[in-house]
């Protein structure tokens, strides 16, 4: 007689269990996130499934997680929390991603069922309309009430978050919806492509004309260069047409740094403005022209703008312009069709001349050390490894100087200009791509939002150095009060010994000194899993150029920053 005990039966299936296959249908691997009551049932479900789960500590740094995620893979990244508190923590992620068009896929439960409709029935982290925080933020917000609802609600939230321009979603659904058995059978195809967004042929014609005539084309590439794949079709038609190339602090990479036709990115620089303002025909690709890339919306362009932008609400929203509303690549592919090519032998000396003259510029201001330090961590990291960057002064340095070397590599929170995004991002982009390091850059005062995640990268080994430029505060908002007012107030912080901290949660970290960060960040980039390397070092920003000739930098910019 046998004592082997028979096998237990198959768990019975849930709403939870209709979420986790709609997302296996979709393509999903990893889901990002952090559980709270009333989501227990979709975290059953997702326990139970194949799904590789990365939890981080804090909802707000589990949605920078799921941004990166998105940046690196070009896919979704889901994301799952709770109801309430637990929900309303991602909105300032979700912002970034909003900003960045990053393809987050958000999913939160919700009350009971009973509790919906905008009464006061007293849940646990009730809210009269939950969704309603989420609109203002997001792409779309989609709902499922029922078992039935939940495939096509994923579904459609996929297809809006990877439509042109991508986008992060919020799906939400209540808990006892969730944990309610279903006789719905297994998910098992899903048909949600984005929809493409090819230019108008009129549009592209013209275009073409205009640059194939133009006596100084020049052309601004932005983010949405960089999210389209869209570099080999710039290079060609920049080459094509002679036209030097600047990219905007979104679109770091999608132009080779040392081309001869490459501007770089100094656009927090009046030279390189100027040099744009004075094209005839200015093509502006994958970008609206906003404050920052704009230096600080004191470009005037004196040509024509053409612009090819995939938000049709950034067409022509600070300029006049032949609008094009179309994905990057397909629109370039159109005018590689159609467009003429043009003999200027001027076109490497003009960019020359542009970028000796930036250079004179922040020579004459004696800031050695930025540039030193700038230097060693591009010359530590490898060439194809990517870089998160939080709202700190040596982030806005790499914005104008760092060379990303390859497109999709470089990230930062300029987007919504948030705190605490560059570690928990890199844990994201980490948990995307595990055979590489990843580096994360802060300020002592971003690393303070983010120390949690600390754990998070342990437990999951995640090949993370994280480097924290310790100031002793708000470093830029100090230099931003000091200027305008005489004085800081709030920017002072007491921290933590961060090296010491690091080691407490398992975490191997040195104490660096800026000539010997180069070799202290190449050793930690070359162990495996999280490191830290702390610098004790005060950096300054170069001096601004959109206040005329004032070395002051503006009290009211990027206000939220550190």
């Amino acid at each position: 007689m046998s004592t082997t005990n028979p096998p237990a039966p198959a768990a019975q299936r849930t709403g939870g269990d209709l979420v986790v296959e709609s997302l296996q249908a979709l393509g999903a691997q990893t889901v990002f996130g952090l559980p709270g009551q009333h989501a227990l049932g979709l975290f059953d479900a997702l326990g139970r499934s194949p799904l590789r789960y990365v939890g981080l500590r804090v909802e707000n740094n589990a949605g920078f997680a799921a941004d990166a995620y998105a940046r690196r893979t070009g896919g979704i990244a889901p994301l799952m929390v709770s109801t309430g508190p637990g929900a309303l923590m991602t909105l300032a992620a979700l912002q970034e991603a909003a900003a960045a068009s990053a393809a987050v896929l958000a999913i939160g439960s919700q009350v009971p069922t009973a509790g919906l409709g905008g009464g006061r029935h007293g849940y646990l982290h009730e809210l009269p309309d939950q969704s309603a925080a989420f609109r203002g933020v997001v792409k779309s917000v989609h709902t499922a009430r029922t078992h039935s609802q939940i495939p096509s609600a994923i579904a459609a939230a996929r297809k809006s978050a990877l439509t042109a321009p991508h986008g992060p979603v919020w799906v939400e659904i209540p808990q006892d919806v969730l944990l309610a058995p279903t006789t719905i059978p297994v998910v098992t195809g899903m048909d949600a492509d984005p929809e493409e967004l090819p230019p108008r042929p009129e549009l592209t014609a013209a275009a073409a004309d205009l640059l194939t005539k133009a006596e100084r084309p020049a052309i601004l590439a932005g983010g949405g260069v960089v999210r389209a794949g869209a570099e080999p079709e710039l290079r060609a038609l920049a080459e094509r047409l002679r036209a030097p190339v600047a990219t905007t602090f979104g679109g770091k990479g999608a132009f080779p740094w040392t081309h001869p036709l490459s501007l770089q990115s100094w656009l927090e620089d009046r030279h390189t403005t100027d040099f744009l303002a004075d094209a005839d025909v200015l093509l502006v690709v994958g970008s609206g022209l906003g404050e920052l890339s704009s230096n600080y919306h004191t470009f005037r362009p004196r040509g024509r703008v053409v612009q090819i932008e995939a938000d049709a609400g950034k067409l022509e929203s600070n300029h006049p312009a032949l609008g094009i509303h179309a994905d990057a690549r397909l629109a370039l592919r159109a005018l590689l069709e159609t467009a003429g090519a043009r003999e200027d032998d001027t076109a490497p000396a003009r960019v020359r001349a542009l970028l000796d003259r930036v250079g004179e510029r922040i020579a004459s201001q004696e800031l050695t050390l930025e540039q030193d330090v700038l230097a060693a961590v591009r010359e530590a990291l490898p060439s194809r490894a990517p870089s998160f960057w939080d709202m700190t002064i040596l982030a806005y340095w790499a914005w104008s100087a760092f060379d990303a070397r390859h497109p999709n590599t470089m990230h930062s929170a300029q987007g919504a200009g948030g705190l605490g995004y560059a570690f928990p991002a890199a844990l994201g982009a980490a948990a995307a791509d595990p055979t590489q390091p990843v580096l994360a850059v802060s300020g002592d005062g971003g690393a303070m939002y983010s120390l949690a995640e600390l754990a998070t990268a342990r437990q999951y080994n995640l090949p993370v150095t994280w480097l924290i430029v310790d100031d002793g505060g708000y470093g830029i908002l100090r230099e931003y009060m000091e200027d305008a007012f005489g004085q800081a107030t709030g920017t002072e912080l007491a921290r933590p010994d961060f090296a010491a901290l690091a080691e407490s949660f398992g975490v191997p970290a040195v104490t660096s000194a800026p000539e010997r960060l180069r070799d202290d960040l190449a050793v930690a980039l070359a162990a495996p899993g999280p490191s830290v390397v702390v610098l004790p070092a005060r950096l300054r920003m170069f001096a601004p150029t959109h206040l005329g000739d004032s070395p002051t930098r503006p009290g009211d910019s990027l206000a939220s920053e550190s």
